[in-house]
């Protein structure tokens, strides 16, 4: 345990001396690459920013937003050029073929829903998986941003109530809970549909 305690505090000490000269625009980097598929420690980097300056959360979170939409554009390229082989690869066929109706149905939210989510949430096959489907670049681009934004917010918002610690709190919740959070996240997603639904049909009535 000292051991691993050991390893994770000198390769922070590393990640920040690379990521301090770089100020803000680090976050993006770091960002743009992990969502490039590098797969670095977004909330650790995040976290990080909003602790040593609460002031500039709302600039820290846009640029985190910022930078995964655009390096998940090489994942796009990637699904978009014939990444379904690549993709039945990584899941069964059942999921693969769930994965497919779901972007079929409800692209933008498909994509948006697990872009929100933190780790170990399989991200990058859902960006693989709305690249096959031929999701636009601009759904694609906005779908990310919007839900990296959410969930940059709401983690910079706990480090700021509760201090840096939170991110390890957090990061050993899910990756315990992780199943709990995919729970809830379908029911609210079912919910909010049927409340969606249900709106547009009442608007049809009242038009006829």
């Amino acid at each position: 345990m000292k051991t691993i305690q050991h390893i994770l505090t000198r390769y922070t000490a590393f990640l920040w001396a690379i990521l301090a000269p770089l100020g803000a625009w680090g976050v993006f980097v770091v960002a743009a690459l992990d969502g490039a598929a590098f797969g670095l420690p977004m909330d650790l980097v995040i976290g990080g920013y909003v602790a040593q300056n609460h002031a500039r959360l709302l600039l820290y979170v846009l640029m985190g937003a910022s930078g995964s939409a655009l390096g998940s554009l090489v994942i796009y390229a990637i699904g978009y050029k014939g990444g379904e082989e690549l993709l039945r690869k990584r899941v069964t066929p059942e999921r693969f073929e769930k994965l497919h109706a779901a972007f079929e149905k409800h692209p933008f939210w498909s994509l948006m829903f697990p872009a929100m989510l933190p780790p170990p949430t399989p991200f990058k096959l859902f960006a693989l998986g709305a690249a096959v489907a031929e999701m636009s670049i601009g759904h694609f681009l906005l779908a990310i941003f919007l839900g990296r934004t959410v969930r940059f917010l709401v983690l910079g918002i706990l480090v700021v109530e509760f201090g840096p610690g939170v991110v390890h709190t957090l990061r050993t919740f899910f990756s315990h809970h992780f199943h709990w959070l995919l729970i809830a996240v379908a029911v609210a997603l079912a919910v909010w549909l049927i409340v969606r639904r249900r709106k547009s049909a009442s608007q049809l009535q009242k038009i006829r």
